[in-house]
């Protein structure tokens, strides 16, 4: 996992979920976290990982909560044209979870909680991605 600094009490919420999930569909996962100050500089580590080998999935998490400029637009968009050029480059998964939301409520209903949490469904990606992947390069 890739996971920005910023914004940590939703940014932890997605880790935790992330690794309760995984704990339990795929409990002999390897997980590493690494933590970037903030959205916009998940990309290159996300890369650094892919390249690193013996990666089979990278899961980036973040929160970006829109304000009065359009940064957040901005930065939602750069993070996820980089992201998915990563994963095409590498071929490596990378499950996209950094989150651009209006306001904090949203960000609490999307990463803590049992609803609609996105690191939950992030943790579910990945084992999915990776189950049609492994089968594919057969």
């Amino acid at each position: 996992m890739v996971a920005s600094e910023y914004n940590p009490r939703w940014v932890d919420g997605l880790v935790e979920s992330v690794k309760a999930e995984l704990a339990v569909l795929a409990p002999d996962a390897e997980i590493a976290l690494y933590r970037v100050p903030g959205a916009f500089e998940i990309p290159v580590v996300v890369q650094e990982v892919a390249l690193r080998g013996g990666v089979e999935a990278v899961i980036a998490l973040g929160v970006i909560i829109q304000g009065a400029t359009a940064h957040a637009d901005l930065v939602g968009r750069s993070v996820t044209d980089a992201l998915q050029t990563i994963a095409l480059k590498t071929r490596t998964p990378v499950i996209h979870e950094v989150l651009l939301v209006e306001n904090e409520a949203q960000a609490e209903k999307r990463t803590t909680g049992e609803g609609l949490n996105r690191g939950t469904e992030a943790a579910r990606a990945a084992v999915r991605v990776l189950e049609t992947v492994r089968a594919l390069r057969r």
